[in-house]
Order: structure tokens, then sequence, then C-alpha cells
């Protein structure tokens, strides 16, 4: 079956009308014929999208009974039956209700594309995972609901939905956004110009990024090599020498020009050239290449000028930048055409920037070992075998009278020849100067001359002799070569090794990041994990374009684990190139058993902290059930003595000193029921609308506490709530009840209101000792009670159940230090049913 194709209305920010695209889109296609139903849309009470939404086929949906209330989701089975070709989902990032078949949204689309259905639907920038601690930061409001960005990546078609701030601002203060008394709330906190613009920016480059994946995609599937200037990217070449942070800068400063480039560093750990690469100068230019915004590249190559090129046009560089060569002059001109020679010529549309600095022609930082031979190295080496032999008979025949030159002393210099023409290109060129030179020593300087004949037998034997002198010369010589191009690489592979072992495998980013190395190491096409899964082998993870999803769709295959493979695509390894890939095969090994390993914690953390809650509660039912219940007994067994005879007033003291033991008690036990019920889910919540200053009368009420111990701060207009009023006004009970034990005297403690977009935030803000900041956190473990020396007070269960109160009303409980010292319980509650997306 053909899996549907996705199309993603991404929005900059809600309100900006994502849902109305999408809608507008639909009503396009139902007008050309197209069967198109609606899955689910949230109009959150806009006219102008519930009238887009009219004429539209809607299926209706599953209603779910949720603690005391019932939530309306997506019925996906309703869907399948149906069969359209076109379903839209509204809200991607969605928690579904507990009981539904999917946790996520997102899971129901995937369902509705592998039934072959195509699905329209809408996400906001704030809910895409890898943004979502940015938008944290921007904003100050957490975003609970997130979905991978690989999903919205694998979507057929991304489309953003974005206006400036300005517009935004005026379409939110004519109500067309949200209801007219959330407005000014939403204007001054969510909605203030910076944070819509830095939004904005957000979702601008996150599509362009994809528009960019999309673009590699489609010139790797055209074949398409040359570079396509849509976007700068600037790759420095790094050595290894001292040179590089002045490169880097430089190069940094090229891509900022162009605004928005991007700089990539590269360092080519080579077989057949510079190993004096330093590897603390490379872990410096590293962290300097990621503190600019850029990435640090690390990949092997014989050709560096070719690897170089080859990374760049992978990449889509639009300009590189190398450093001057740091060799002398004279060991370039042996050495013949350098590195930033060969990259210009063979660069093409790259721009090439040749930087000088500080250490050209100063020489590497280790003796060069350039030994091992490369292609134009010998094919210059068979040429100097032709041309100096040639040249060296010329010249001789011209001054042997002259100096009085005899056989010997032209063989001698024949002999250096042949040793020149060996350095230069190893044995096959030397023995080619070898075998000439003899001839032409034998035509024209060996009697009978110009004839192939020898008269003398010692000529004879000293033509044998320099032949192999010139031999064994030119096989030391090649030797040499060949054991200095295997030091090379071993120097290679030590850093590339190094590297890896240095890089931590902790957590699923590791894993790709692994993967993502592995193939720049090799510059591969793509590498991609796949593991044993019931019904074969499933995609665990992939680097680069056009990964494999099958072991038949790879190149090649490398074990990892027992049940997992890497299948490679693109250049076939070498039998050198194996050994350094079985390291990052086992490496990846590793990341997945540590991603197994954490997974299995996770699950395993619940029952230690059930079993450490466990031991507390032994613990602290010592102490804190006996006391009450000793009072109290204590009390009963005195008034039902007979032997002692009791005072009505001193018998009303008893019965109210065990009746505030018994209450104590009672309390506790609550308590202590009310934390089992939230550890296994199983507390009782009735939610409903109720204006939150209703709540917090009752709850003073109940404290006894008289105007001027607690101060009032609500903002006029709040929107009513959707909670719990009974368990909401335990919470503020213990909250303010915490916040006068520990407020100085005459600075009573105090209770603040604030609308935010979608939520009301309750402060309870006291300016006693306070918590240290690494210990907030700490407050709601139970059985905890910091900084409190009052044992009377109970085990310490307050806090947690409060929190686990406001978390099961589908609300937050975060603490924070008050300015000036004390601490602030902030509560976050929910306005309405629907804690999602919010506006779109």
């Amino acid at each position: 079956m053909t899996k549907g194709r996705l199309r993603v209305y991404l929005g900059a920010a809600p309100g900006v009308g994502k849902t109305y695209a999408m809608l507008g889109e639909a009503r396009r296609r139902a007008d050309r014929g197209t069967d198109v139903v609606v899955g689910f849309v949230e109009t959150h009470g806009r006219k102008h999208t519930a009238d887009m939404l009219s004429g539209l086929e809607v299926v209706p949906r599953r209603t779910v009974p949720y603690r005391g209330t019932t939530l309306e989701e997506m019925d996906v089975d309703a869907v399948l039956r149906r069969r359209p070709r076109v379903a839209l989902v509204d809200e991607l990032a969605h928690t579904n209700a507990p009981g539904v078949r999917n946790e996520k949204r997102w899971r129901d689309v995937e369902e509705l594309l592998d039934a072959g259905i195509d699905v329209i639907t809408t996400v906001n920038i704030q809910h895409l995972e890898s943004v979502n601690d940015v938008v944290e930061k921007i904003t100050g409001v957490p975003q609970r609901e997130t979905v991978p960005d690989a999903v919205v990546r694998a979507a057929d078609q991304v489309e953003l939905v974005d206006m400036s701030a300005e517009a935004l601002r005026r379409r939110l203060a004519h109500g067309n956004v949200y209801a007219p008394d959330k407005v000014d709330a939403a204007l001054s906190n969510y909605f203030r110009a910076g944070n819509l613009t830095a939004l904005r920016e957000l979702a601008l480059l996150w599509v362009a990024d994809r528009v960019d994946d999309a673009l590699q995609d489609y010139r790797q599937q055209h074949d398409i090599s040359g570079t396509w200037e849509a976007r700068e990217r600037v790759v420095v070449a790094l050595s290894g020498g001292p040179e590089g942070e002045h490169l880097i800068r430089r190069a940094a400063r090229i891509a900022a020009r162009s605004g928005a480039g991007d700089l990539l560093a590269l360092h080519i750990s080579r077989s057949d050239g510079l190993t004096g690469a330093d590897p603390a100068h490379l872990s410096a230019q590293r962290r300097l290449v990621e503190s600019l915004g850029g990435s640090f590249h690390q990949v092997l190559g014989d050709d560096v000028p070719e690897a170089l090129l080859a990374f760049a046009r992978a990449e889509n560089a639009t300009q590189l930048v190398l450093g001057d060569s740091r060799r002398p002059r004279w060991q370039t001109l042996l050495s013949g055409t350098g590195i930033g020679s060969q990259t210009i010529r063979r660069s093409g549309d790259i721009d090439v920037h040749i930087v000088t600095h500080a250490h050209v022609g100063r020489g590497r930082l280790l003796p060069d070992s350039r030994g091992s031979l490369s292609g134009p190295r010998r094919a210059r080496g068979y040429l100097l075998a032709v041309v100096l032999p040639l040249a060296l008979s010329g010249l001789l025949t011209l001054v042997d009278d002259l100096f009085e030159l005899n056989f010997a002393s032209d063989m001698m210099l024949f002999l250096i020849v042949v040793v020149g023409v060996a350095l230069v290109g190893g044995l096959g060129p030397a023995l080619v100067a070898a075998l000439f030179g003899s001839m032409l020593l034998n035509y024209f300087f060996t009697p009978p001359l110009y004839a192939l004949t020898i008269q003398s037998r010692n000529n004879a034997l000293a033509l044998v002799a320099y032949i192999l002198v010139g031999l064994m010369v030119s096989s030391v010589v090649d030797v040499a070569a060949r054991r200095t191009r295997e030091a090379a690489r071993a120097v290679a592979e030590s850093h590339v090794l190094a590297n890896l072992a240095a890089t931590p495998i902790v957590g699923r980013q590791a894993l790709d990041d692994m993967l993502e190395r592995f193939r720049e190491t090799f510059s591969l096409d793509s590498v991609a994990l796949l593991e044993e899964d019931q019904g074969g082998r499933r995609l665990v993870g992939a680097a680069g374009t056009s990964a494999a999803r099958t072991p038949d769709e790879a190149d090649q295959l490398i074990e990892a684990t027992d049940t997992a493979v890497l299948a490679l695509r693109g250049q076939p390894l070498t039998d050198s190139d194996q050994r350094i890939a079985q390291v990052f095969a086992a490496r990846t090994g590793q990341a997945i058993e540590q991603i197994r390993l954490a997974r299995a914690a996770a699950e395993a953390a619940p029952l230690a902290e059930a079993n450490r809650v466990r031991t507390a509660l032994l613990a602290a039912v010592g102490h804190d059930l006996r006391t009450p219940l000793a009072t109290a007994k204590a009390v009963v067994s005195g008034l039902r003595s007979p032997d002692v005879e009791i005072a009505p007033h001193d018998r009303a003291e008893l019965l109210e000193t065990a009746d505030i033991a018994l209450d104590r008690l009672s309390g506790l036990v609550d308590n202590l029921l009310d934390m089992s019920r939230l550890q296994v889910g199983a507390m009782p919540v009735h939610l409903r609308r109720i204006a939150v200053e209703e709540v917090l009368t009752r709850a003073l009420d109940d404290l006894g506490v008289s105007p001027r111990s607690v101060v009032l701060e609500l903002a006029e207009g709040l929107p009513p709530v959707l909670v719990d009023p009974g368990l909401l006004e335990r919470v503020i009970v213990n909250l303010v009840s915490n916040a006068q034990r520990y407020a100085p005297p005459g600075a009573p403690p105090l209770v603040g209101g604030s609308s935010v977009p979608g939520r009301v935030e309750l402060r309870v803000v006291d300016t006693g000792p306070g918590i240290p900041s690494s210990e907030l956190e700490s407050v709601f473990l139970p059985f905890q009670r910091l900084g409190d020396t009052d044992t009377t007070t109970g085990v310490g269960l307050g806090l947690a159940v409060s929190r686990g109160l406001v978390e099961a009303m589908g609300g937050t409980l975060e603490p924070e230090e008050t300015p000036g010292g004390g601490l602030t319980m902030v509560v976050s509650l929910p306005t309405d049913a629907t804690s999602g997306e919010g506006a779109t």
C-alpha cells in the first residue's frame, strides 16, 4: 500500500492563521472533487475559522471520560473506516486523553499515513522539540506538548504561516485571536513584540534548514555535483597547526558578511600529506568554531585537495578558506604543486581564499613525512627517468673530453640520476631510469661507441653493478615511502580514534552524532542503523540522505551488535578503512546499549521511588503517627480512670488536647492516602469552571486568617479556571499556611493572581529565610522538611501532595526565589479543557 502524503502548516506563533490556511487548502481541494474530511479541527470559538469549516464533511469526534469530565479526541478508527483521500488533523503536538490508543496526536497521523490517507495538519514553532527550550527562555512559558522534529521534517511539504509582529498584535487587539477579557494580558505577556519577532525568526530559520535539506536531496537524486549558491557556506581547512585560529576567525567574518552564512571547519587526516597535526591545537580550534556558531568535521583522505573539495561539494559550500603553506619554498619546489594551488585549479565554481598568516614558510611542527608516492608524483618520476638520462648523456658528450672524464665517472653520474629519480618517483621510475641509463652508457660511453655491444668484461661488469645498485637504492627508497605511508595512516587513524574516544555516548543525540561522524569520516552518502524487530529490521537512526531502510538497499553492512547492523551507502570501504569502521560500529553498539540501559533505568525509577517512599514512611510513622496517638490515648485513659478526679475545666482542656491530636492524625492519614492515590493515578478529580477568587476566599476562611495576616493582589477580570475546587482549596491552604509559618513578623505573605494566554497564575510569596536555589526542587520530595527543626509539623508530605494535586488538575506548581529573600510558590492553572496548542 502506498503511504499517504503529509502536508504541515507551520505557524510562527499562535494566531497567525495556520488553521484558517489549512481549511482554505481543504476547500480548494474539495472544489476540485477531492474526497476531503475533517478528522479534527479546533476553531477556538473564532467565527472566521468556523465559517471556513462549514460545508466540509466532519468525522464525529470520540468522547473520553476523564476525571469527572468529558474530553473530545479525534476518532482515528472512524477516519480509517471512512478512508477519505485527504484528512484534516489540527494541532499535531496535542496530547491525547488517557485511554486513547496513541498518547500523541502525531502518532494518530502516522496511522492515517500508513493507511494511504493524505494528511494536512498544523503545528506552531514553539511545539517543535528542538526549539522547545529556546522558546521557554524567550517567552517564559514552558511548552508541555512537543512533537519530534523528525516527524515534521519527514513531511512531503512544509508551509510557513507567518505575519509581522505588529500585524499579529493588531489581530489580537481586534479580538480575532482571544476573547476580549484575555487580550490585555496576552499583549503584555506572551504576545510582546520582542517575543513574536524572536518566534518568527526561529520559524524562518527552521524552515530554511528544512528547505536546505530538500535541496540537498534533490541534488543527490539528480547527481548534481556543482555548487548552487542558494546560501553562503564557508568551509575553512585546518591542518592542525598554530595558524588555525586565525583562519577560523577570518572564515567567520566572511560567513558573517553574508548575513546568515554557515561556518564549517574541516580537518583531513591524510595518509600522504601533513601528519603534524597537533591534537591540542585541533581541540582548541574545535571549541573556537563551536563558540562562533560553526561546526567541526574530520574526514580521512589520501588526496587532500580532492577530499577537501568533495566535502565542500557535498555540503554545497560556496567558499573555501585555506592558509598559505607553512613549508619552506625549497620544499615546495621539490615536492611540486602545493595543496592551495591544486585546490584552486580543481575548485570549479567554489571560491577559494588563500589567507596569509604569521607562520608562512616556517615549516611544520613535525618533520615532513611526505613519503607516500601519489599518482602525479610517480608520473613525474617516469618523466624524469627518461628526460634526465638523455640530458645527462648529451651533457657528458660535450664535456667528457674537456674534463677528461672516464667511464667510471660517467657511470657514477648516471647512478646519481637513478637515485634522484627514485627519490621522486619510487621503485618503478628508478628501474626505468637504471635500464635506460645503462643503454645510454653502453651506446655513448662504452667501446665500441654508438653500438649496443661491449668489448671489455670490466665494462660489462660495471654496467651490471650499476643496474643492481640502482635497483637496490630504489627499493630502499620505495620501502621507506611505504613505511612512511603506513605511519602516516596510523597517525591519521589515531586522530580519528582519539576524537571518537573523547565523544560521550550519552543519549539519543550521541547516537545520531556518531552516525553523522561515521558518514563524514569516510565521505559516505548515508549511514543507517538497522535493528532486528519482530517484523524484520527497523530503522533506528540515520545520517545523510537517501539512507537504506533495509539491508538489501545498502552497499555494505557492518555488524554493530548481535541484533543491529550499520547499512552504508556510497563508496566502498578499503581494507584499511574497515578497521576504523569496526571501531565506529563498536561505539555505535555501546550507544545503543547505553540507550537501552537508560530506558530500563527510567522504567525502574518509579519502583525505586516507591521503595524510597515506603522506607521513609516506615521511618516517619514511628514518630509522626505515634505522637498524636499517644496523646489521644493518654487523654482517654486519664478520663476513664476511676482513680482520678478531674475538674470540669481540666476535662474540657484534656478533650481539646485529644481533639487537636486526632485532627493532626486525621490530616496525616489524609495526606498519606492522597500520596498513595497520586502515585498510582487513582486520585478522583472533578473538574469544573470556577472563579479563582471564590476558591481563595474559602481557603482563607478555612485557615481562619485575619484580613491583615495575608495580602491579596489579584488582577481584575481573571478568567475562570478549570479545576477541582476542593483540591485547589487544599493546595492554597497548604501553601498559605507554609508561607505564614516562615514569614517574618510584620511581613505577611502575599497571594497574587494574573492571567497569561490559556492559564491563570497564582503566586504565594513570603519574605522568610527562603531555600537555596540548588534545593528548590527538593521541597517536593515526600518526607522532606528543609530547614524545619519543628518535628511536630508532620512527615513533610504537604508540598509533595500539593504538587501532585495541581498536576492532577492539569496545572503546574513551581518554586521561585523571592527577590530580596524568601520563597514564591507559583501555581499555574488551565482556563479551558484543552491545554494543548492554544491559538492557531
